[in-house]
């Protein structure tokens, strides 16, 4: 009983060439993109609710990365470095982006090689600016006080 199927396209009633155009450009929602990571402004509170009513859980530090989970009404859940969601406001987010070491120690390299000459290391918790995009398992980073250099993208969360 091998009988050949045919599918025939058929017009929908109603829906031009230029609706099917306008429906596939449409902007996809944030959750359905891929990860967004911001960092936190200077008054980052985090919350449990999207309200700011709702109950104040604790303060971010300045320049911590968070995850953006999704976006509703002016408010992000986002993820933190420990990994608890919470709410915030989008606006005292910062398009900057950082990272923050989660090794104990993590030597950041001259050049994006295990073997480069370190140009300095950072204990964890260290919040280090993101200068690049991230490269075959490398980040180029910044520290506070001006020193760059490379961090292996498993030794910092962020990225």
């Amino acid at each position: 009983m091998n009988r050949e199927r045919r599918i025939t396209a058929v017009p929908l009633p109603g829906l031009s060439a230029l609706a099917v155009v306008v429906l596939c450009a449409a902007p996809v929602p944030l959750a359905a993109q891929g990860l967004q990571y911001r960092s936190a402004g200077p008054a980052l509170i985090a919350r449990d609710a999207p309200s700011p009513q709702a109950t104040q859980l604790f303060r971010l530090r300045p320049g911590t990365p968070v995850e953006v989970v999704v976006t509703q009404d002016g408010w992000a859940r986002v993820r933190e470095p420990g990994g608890s969601l919470n709410w915030v406001e989008q606006s005292a987010l910062s398009a900057r982006r950082t990272v923050i070491v989660t090794a104990e120690r993590a030597t950041i390299r001259r050049e994006p090689q295990v073997a480069a000459a370190p140009a300095f290391e950072a204990v964890r918790n260290v919040v280090l600016e993101l200068v690049g995009a991230p490269t075959q398992g490398w980040a180029r980073v910044r520290h506070a006080e001006g020193l760059e250099g490379y961090v292996r993208a498993t030794e910092v969360w962020g990225l």
